[in-house]
């Protein structure tokens, strides 16, 4: 077909049924002129970017990237529930032997750790008017689903219930929840609180944990003391470094929103985040239509993202003496 013989009124679609090109009536992918802003590899992978800089937590995650043409991360891991003699490693123990004995074989016990790719996805729609604006368009889809992605993903690792979505830290299996003191106010916060939350922290955790909290903690957190006897020093659990950051037991504090209001289990968190396995799967895909609102003069975006994480370990465990429970992720329980 030729020119001469399309309809004017349709002069400037896209293509006709044979495949001709033809001049598009606003923003487009092939003219700069009318907007040409193509929404492709190098926008989409900045939005990733972008995501991942604004979630507080995704960059302190162990990542392990699931491959492509799979949906599913299947990990053996050891199934270790105490650290009593014959149950570390799952039931491996060594013996004592004598001249010419043997001992009793045994062996390590494995589990499965298994996380499920899912789907999580943005839609927007932009008219003619703003595709003329390239820079615009970055500015307003590019920090508003940047951020919305990075809060989606941030919120389900912290209390995400598993499934199609992260199993979070607060439904997790390898979380203790410190219980409150006893006759503790409500909505409070106390020294003994911290201390017996750190208590249950691995110690090969302790050089990374985290505390996470909600902004209404703040304050309780600058009341805490320690009682000295008298002319000692008062030393302090909760302390300022000279940038004014927060620090609980040297470790640092990060004010997020999706940690529960002051008083409810969750408001305050302590966590290795190296315990906790994010598997993503490729990059952001990112697709654009003009037809779905064609009469409005406005194209349409979409974002699908799979993602989707968990605790690594199976359960709390036991201590080898002493009965406070370890774990790597740590709450306060609920203070009413």
């Amino acid at each position: 077909a030729s020119r001469d013989d399309i309809d004017p009124r349709l002069a400037k679609a896209r293509a006709d049924s044979n495949g001709y090109r033809m001049a598009a009536s606003g923003a487009n992918q092939g003219a700069g002129s009318e907007g040409g802003f193509l929404v492709g590899t190098q926008f989409s992978d900045a939005l990733l970017d972008r995501a991942r800089e604004e979630s507080p937590l995704l960059g302190m995650c162990r990542s392990i990237p699931i491959d492509d043409g799979s949906s599913e991360l299947d990990l053996p891991v050891i199934d270790e529930t105490s650290r009593a003699t014959g149950s570390r490693w799952g039931g491996v123990q060594v013996y004592r032997a004598a001249e010419a004995a043997t001992v009793t074989a045994t062996k390590p016990a494995f589990g499965r750790l298994k996380v499920t790719s899912s789907k999580i996805m943005g839609l927007a729609y932009a008219t003619d008017e703003l595709l003329r604006n390239a820079r615009a368009m970055d500015a307003i889809f590019g920090d508003a689903f940047a951020s919305e992605f990075a809060f989606k993903v941030t919120n389900e690792i912290i209390r995400g219930v598993g499934g199609d979505e992260c199993l979070g830290i607060i439904a997790g299996p390898c979380t203790v929840d410190q219980a409150k003191e006893t006759s503790q106010a409500a909505a409070t916060i106390v020294t003994k609180n911290l201390s017996k939350m750190w208590m249950h922290l691995p110690a090969r955790s302790k050089p990374r944990a985290v505390w996470l909290i909600n902004n209404e903690c703040e304050p309780e957190l600058d009341e805490l003391t320690v009682p000295a006897g008298t002319g000692a020093v008062e030393p302090r659990i909760v302390t300022y470094g000279p940038d004014g950051a927060l620090r609980i037991k040297g470790r640092p504090i990060q004010q997020i929103e999706q940690c529960e209001a002051l008083g409810t289990s969750g408001d305050i968190i302590l966590a290795d985040f190296s315990e906790y396995l994010v598997a993503p799967r490729g990059q952001i895909d990112q697709q654009e239509s003009m037809h779905v609102r064609f009469i409005y003069g406005e194209q349409t975006f979409r974002w699908t993202y799979f993602i989707n994480g968990r605790p690594a370990w199976l359960s709390t465990v036991t201590p080898f003496k002493g009965s406070a429970t370890i774990a790597p992720f740590v709450t306060l329980a609920t203070r009413a």
